[in-house]
């Protein structure tokens, strides 16, 4: 499988944009810079760069690309344009060409019938599914943290709704034959560690999750091939679980019979073991668990913080809830800071783990005011009025205020 090396990938920066072929990128990974934006926080100064298959997107680092989408894209639709999807990386090696003939998923371990599956295998040889899934960053909107803590310093566009398909997992594992005492089920990608002592991303389901039938080995995003960046041929889907489980690049499926230990699992992507996922500012946990489904979140997109509107006219307001597989069933929204709410229209129900676009109109008068909004779940599960803290920055879902002046 050709990949370039890292030599080549580091000795280019912010370039011309390099060529993308159907296996991959086909030259140096590169990025054509565009603008600088502000993101509405501390050193919150951000290049826009233009890498392969996308359009200008927020970098919070080149090496390895990891790109923020700008939040207006959000205003575009509740399906998340392939090409302004967020990419996130953890190791700085990427395969940067793919030759999607020699590409091989192997299913090893605990099976009795080790597979070697090639992307073909996976199109043809399987019953595909299909599913509207939102996949977002542990860390979104990290900087907005206080106080602040280690880590990229994210706005609210590490997420993104896309259309995946490709073949359950459970569907592969029960064509591996799953052995008795199997426990969990580990992930691996072609993308790896520059120096030796860095743990390579593997990743682990327990065996029930990974064979719930809407865990998936997605090889198409929104009616095509996966962006490169996105894990291009496939990558697993975890509907309703923090990108962090959504390996890239997916090449090992192994199946255990004890729980993983491994550095990303037992160390990082962990939170406080209680209801809130939450400490004091500034105080550790007492324990840990791995991290896992989504909070209820929910914003207003089609207005920005300062936007001026007319006084005591009909204005739209609109903007996207989710959560982690529930479902919303209620968007309220206020223009008094909170003190009220009242119920918004909500469109199309695309699936449980799919944005849930929003809308509504207000009348207000003259002068300056809070609009918030808050969703609601399936089961009554909601969004803190005051911002909730943890010490790795993770599952912000704090109520969404834009202040805006009616004149």
């Amino acid at each position: 499988m050709g990949v370039l090396n890292r030599r080549e990938l580091l000795k280019h920066t912010s370039v011309a944009a390099a060529a993308v072929g159907s296996a991959g990128i086909s030259g140096p990974l590169e990025a054509l810079a565009a603008e600088k934006i502000e993101l509405p926080f501390g050193n919150g100064e951000r290049e826009l760069v233009r890498y392969p298959q996308k359009r200008p997107l927020i970098q919070m680092t080149a090496r390895p690309p990891q790109l923020e989408t700008p939040f207006t894209v959000f205003n575009e639709g509740v399906i998340t344009s392939s090409d302004a999807f967020f990419v996130r990386y953890h190791l700085a090696d990427i395969p940067l060409r793919i030759d999607p003939e020699k590409f091989r998923v192997d299913v090893k371990g605990k099976v009795t019938t080790p597979l070697s599956l090639s992307l073909q295998d996976l199109k043809t040889s399987f019953e595909p599914i299909e599913i509207v899934a939102v996949n977002q960053c542990s860390g979104n909107s990290r900087g907005f943290f206080e106080p602040r803590v280690a880590g990229g310093q994210l706005a609210n566009g590490a997420m993104g709704n896309a259309r995946w398909r490709g073949v359950p997992l459970k569907a592969v594992l029960d064509k591996a034959g799953v052995m008795p005492g199997a426990k969990q089920v580990t992930f691996n990608g072609l993308d790896g560690p520059v120096m030796p002592e860095t743990p390579d991303f593997v990743k682990a389901l327990d065996l029930d999750h990974a064979r719930d039938g809407e865990v998936m080995i997605a090889y198409a995003m929104n009616g095509a091939d996966l962006p490169h960046l996105n894990g291009y041929p496939v990558r697993l889907v975890v509907p309703g679980y923090y990108g962090t489980y959504w390996v890239k690049h997916l090449n090992e499926i192994t199946v255990i019979d004890a729980i993983y230990d491994g550095f990303w699992m037992k160390s990082a992507y962990r939170i406080p073991n209680n209801a809130c996922a939450c400490t004091p500012p500034g105080q550790a946990p007492a324990a840990t668990v791995p991290i896992n489904r989504f909070d209820v979140r929910s914003f207003i997109t089609n207005l920005q913080e300062g936007a001026s509107v007319k006084a005591n006219a009909d204005t739209p307001v609109k903007g996207i809830a989710f959560d982690g597989g529930y479902g919303i069933t209620d968007v309220l929204l206020s223009s008094d800071s909170g003190k009220t709410w009242t119920q918004t229209n909500l469109g199309q129900d695309l699936g449980k783990y799919s944005f849930r676009e929003w809308q509504t109109t207000v009348r207000l008068p003259p002068g300056s005011h809070n609009l918030s909004v808050r969703a609601i779940n399936r089961i009554g599960q909601s969004q803190p009025i005051e911002p909730l803290w943890n010490p790795a920055g993770y599952m912000r879902n704090v109520v969404e205020t834009v202040r805006i002046r009616a004149a």
